[in-house]
């Protein structure tokens, strides 16, 4: 059975409502397909910004910090998706998935221990997860958030945004930061993960990816 990383963004956490919801889907889809989870930053990560910008902090630090925001998240959606268990290691995943449960990967000890991804702001929580499904040979990522995907321009103040359907990595990188970081589009040259980014507060449309049903979501594909 295919393996998917799914990270849950967290700006799904504004509405807890829509986000237990969610995590209640993905407990029910975990039974029919191969499901790991890796949190976004939120509120945890925005925490880290604000001190950032207060403090000056090094790159480094301002990095590390973030991470361990994912990890106070993703303790948050494991409470969440029915099924879930909290996992540290390569190791811990596949033995979680082994016992039929939702492997809720923190994100600090692994990413931490091996620094593999540049210490900076433009590698969020996306490109992690990314990272992550490569090293597991994952064969989808789903980056779940709170648009229907990516845009032309930011949806959220730009109202003429023109929402894709399908978007290059060539494109992607023209664009620069959209709703996805700029590293993505780089890694993605390196993994060989087909990823989409989808609403979360419309679970059906998690479903459909699994399932190759056609919805409301952006494929990015690796082509120039």
């Amino acid at each position: 059975m295919d393996l998917s990383v799914v990270k849950v963004g967290g700006s799904l956490a504004r509405d807890p409502k829509k986000l237990g919801l969610l995590c209640k889907k993905l407990g029910a889809l975990s039974r029919l397909h191969r499901l790991v989870v890796v949190a976004g930053g939120g509120e945890f990560a925005d925490t880290v910004r604000a001190f950032d910008q207060r403090f000056g902090l090094s790159a480094k630090t301002a990095h590390q910090m973030a991470v361990l925001g994912m990890d106070q998240y993703g303790m948050l959606l494991a409470d969440l998706i029915p099924g879930a268990v909290l996992v540290r290691s390569l190791g811990e995943v596949w033995v979680g998935l082994s016992g039929g449960l939702v492997p809720v990967f923190l994100p600090s000890q692994f990413m931490l221990g091996e620094d593999p991804l540049e210490n900076s702001w433009a590698v969020t929580s996306d490109s992690i997860a990314l990272y992550f499904g490569g090293v597991l040979g994952a064969r989808r990522l789903l980056l779940v958030t709170d648009v229907d995907g990516i845009y032309t321009g930011d949806p959220k103040v730009c109202f003429d945004a023109v929402w894709l359907k399908e978007v290059s990595v060539g494109e992607l990188l023209a664009m620069g930061r959209t709703s996805v970081d700029v590293m993505l589009p780089k890694l993605l040259l390196r993994w060989s993960l087909d990823c989409f980014v989808v609403n979360g507060f419309f679970p059906d449309r998690v479903e459909a990816v699994l399932e190759g049903r056609d919805s409301v979501y952006t494929l990015i594909r690796r082509l120039f």
